[in-house]
This record gives C-alpha cells, structure tokens and sequence, in this order.
C-alpha cells in the first residue's frame, strides 16, 4: 500500500473545529483549530491591524471572511494524510460552496499530487462535510471603499503595478504577509510613506513539520488563494476598493507538458475569475479582486520593468533567499535563473551579474534548470516562471544582442545554439508579437485597463 491510501486509511477524517477571533484597540487575531483525530491537532493563527472604528464584533461579513480564510489555511494541514473526508464544524458552506472548496483544493495541489505520484480523482479525493452554521445574530456591515490595496511580494511585477498606478494618480497602499526587507525596499524606491505598507502576520503552526520529518506527506499548496482571503480581509478593514494584484497571462500556462498541472495554479486566471464570484456571492464586501498585469506576458512585464531602474538594486524573487534576512537572490535555484534570463534582453552581462551578485548564464550547475526553462524536457521548473516561448524569446534576444556587441556567448546560450534552437529569422516578428499582446481574458476595470494600455504606449 502507498503513503496516500496508507494514510488515508488510517486517518479518515480531518477536521475543520473552529476559528476564534480576539482583539485589542490596535490588532485583530484570528486563530484556527484543526485536526486529525488521535495524530495530530493544528492552531495556526493571523494577526491583522486593526483601524480605528472598526467594529468587529457582530460583523457578518467579517465573519464569512475570517472562516473562508480558515478554509484555504486548511489545505495545508490536511495534506500531510489527505484525509477521505474533511468535517468543518464552524462557518457556513453551502453545496455549491463545497464544490468551489473541492475544485481550488484538486487545482491547487496538482504539482503536489504529481511530486508524490498521486493518481487523485478530482470528485472522490475529498469529501467536505459541513455541520457548522454562524450566529444568526450576526450583521451584514458594508462599508464606504475606494482605493487600492497592491499585494507586495519584493519582486518585478508587484514594483511595476504600484509603480504605474503611483504615476496615474491612484490612491494606493501596499500589503504583504509577514515584513521583509525587499517589501520594505520596494515600497521606499516607489516613494510611498512607511505607513502606506499594511503587513498581517501568518502563523504556521510547526506541528506540521513534526509530520513531514516522520514522513507524512508533503508539498506545493496553493499559497496565492492565502494571500487572496488575507488581502481581502485587509482591504475591508482599510476600506479599501480594489485589491490588486500582479498575476500575469504567463501564470496560465501548465507546468507539467501536456497535463493540467500548474504550480502557478491560485495565480492563474481561472483562479482569479473562480475567486472574484465566491466574493461577490459569498464574503460580500464590496472588495473587488483582479490582477492590473493579467492581460500581459512576463516578457512584457520585464521590458516595462527595466525602464524603472530605482528598483534593480532592491527587487527579489528568491523564495529560498526569501527565507534569509535580509532577503536575497540565492543564484541557484530556477526562479533565479528564470528572472536573469527574462531580463537579459534589457541589461548588459555585466548588469546581470550586479543585480543577482553571480554570473548564473555560465554556470554549468544552472543547465538542467534552463533546460527545463527552454521547453527541452518533460516540464517546467515548478516554480513561478513565465512560459517556454517568451523564455526562447528573451534568449534569442540576448544571443542577437551579444553576437552584435561582439561579446563572448556564456555557458547557457552556448547550449542553445548548440540545440539549434536560435532562429534569427522570426526573431523580431515574434518580438513585435509579444510586445503587442493585450490578453483579453482578464477582469480588469475601465479605468485599470486605460491606465495599463497608456503605460504600455509610453514604454514600448
């Protein structure tokens, strides 16, 4: 028998007990209580500030929110048996409810079901039972909103929609899940106040780890949905309009070729539709959720990017190095790869080498992962990168540019000519192609679209 059905097995219910909710003149916490019966019990738990004259107490809408919030936190948990059957025993879910939960939990572990070789089947995985129901005494409280409220997470597109919308005239403020350097970084070269960064604290609840080292399972979840319920609560509470977000069209793409696994998966704009219905149906609060660069390729988002130089010496989109202070491009993993490659079109070798601190594009260590990158094996890295074509692009960029500039080519694009895969011939039609691409599947607002498309006119 394998670990899953092992498990599964042995720990056939996980339950969702309750949320609690506590609050002092400046902080709300929001803690969790789940459990697997007789292996393990988890409390993770949320800190968020709290306005002045926000009521709390009695607040319906705040409600739905804080337990929906619980119900994304849980997937972390319940994976480590995948439990035959989940009993949530606070909130309130109806059946259609249960179904959106099942199909953002299936989605959103694709890459963790494929890492362990799990064969899941999206309709019996799980069974979500709901036996809770809220306080009728409870009040809807909508509130007056307007600005925006940009997700920070220290890298390129985050910097480059709250760069844009600055220089539009909007109203913003920034919020990230839990401080570090590069959020802090970011928001200072954008020439915001200190104050205009809201930062909620996460935390984990480290009996999971205790799990995963004695061999539970382990793995991707869909940590963007988390950032999705949090910036949502955050929103309301600031009274804020809009939350948005810096997903991009590349985020669509699937990660494994040929199946539907998407590491990217809460990033994609399925997701973000799935999402912005179970607002307006269910949570209530008049936030209105969507991604400003959703209609562009990463490409796009990297030449635009450039052009706002203040931000190369801060800007990070490590995850390892994310998990060091201060925070850092580790130059070792594909994330790290992948963004020196998108960007190597726009700066010099010699610029590359200062913002990442080594010189990934000769490093004989990177080759599987820019293998990967390049569409040359049988998936992408399972990290968040662009697509296999604007990836070629941007190589083929860089190759031209250096072959002009009479420039020695690094490892990396040694590789690629040896792949025959440099085709200078379509290069500056698939150029043009790209930079002209306005992806129309997306939500975004009259005003947002306009602000966007002029943006692009200036820079391109």
């Amino acid at each position: 028998m394998n670990k899953f059905d092992k498990f599964r097995s042995e720990n056939p219910v996980f339950v969702y007990k309750s949320y609690n909710v506590t609050e002092t003149d400046s902080e709300i916490e929001v803690s969790f209580d789940f459990s697997i019966p007789s292996l393990a019990d988890f409390k993770p738990s949320w800190t968020f500030s709290k306005p002045q004259g926000v009521k709390i107490s009695g607040n319906r809408t705040l409600e739905r929110m804080f337990f929906s919030l619980g119900m994304a936190e849980a997937v972390s948990y319940w994976k480590a048996v995948c439990a035959p059957e989940m009993r949530v025993e606070c909130g309130e879910l109806d059946s259609e409810q249960v179904k959106w939960w099942k199909k953002l939990y299936f989605m959103g572990l694709g890459e963790f079901f494929y890492v362990n070789g799990i064969s899941a089947d999206p309709d019996s995985f799980i069974n979500i039972v709901p036996v809770g129901s809220f306080d009728s005494s409870s009040e809807e409280c909508p509130r007056e909103l307007k600005g925006c409220l940009v997700p920070i997470g220290g890298g390129k597109d985050s910097a480059l929609t709250i760069e844009t919308l600055k220089n539009a005239g909007m109203e913003c403020r920034c919020y990230a899940i839990n401080k570090r350097c590069s959020i802090e970084a970011t928001v200072s070269a954008a020439g915001l106040p200190e104050d205009a960064l809201i930062i909620s604290k996460r935390h984990f609840d480290r009996s999971l780890i205790n799990l995963n080292n004695a061999g539970y399972l382990n793995g991707h979840t869909p940590f963007s949905a988390i950032v999705a319920f949090s910036a949502e609560i955050t929103a309301y509470l600031n009274g804020l309009k809009y939350v948005v977000l810096s997903n991009e069209s590349s985020a669509n793409e699937s990660t494994v070729a040929g199946q539907d696994v998407n590491h990217q998966y809460s990033k994609s704009f399925e997701f973000e539709r799935d999402f912005h219905s179970y607002e307006e149906k269910y949570l209530k609060s008049g936030v209105y959720y969507f991604s400003f660069l959703r209609p562009l390729a990463e490409f796009q988002i990297a030449e635009m990017f450039v052009s706002h130089r203040k931000y190369l010496p801060v800007f990070r989109s490590c995850n390892l190095g994310s998990k060091v202070s201060p925070d850092i491009w580790c130059g070792e993993c594909p994330k790290c790869l992948f963004v020196c490659l998108i960007l190597s079109p726009f700066l010099s070798s010699d610029e590359l080498i200062s913002v990442f601190g080594r010189d990934m594009l000769n490093d004989e260590k990177m080759l599987e992962y820019f293998i990967e990158l390049i569409g040359q094996s049988d998936h992408k890295p399972f990290e968040c990168v662009g697509s296999i074509d604007e990836v070629n692009l941007a190589v083929s960029l860089a190759i031209r540019r250096m072959n002009a500039d009479g420039e020695e080519l690094p490892l990396l694009f040694r590789e690629y000519m040896e792949r025959r895969l440099y085709d200078i011939g379509t290069i500056d039609s698939r150029y043009e192609a790209c930079r002209k691409s306005f992806n129309n599947e997306n939500l975004l607002p009259e005003q947002f679209r306009d602000i966007l498309i002029k943006e692009m006119e200036r820079l391109l």
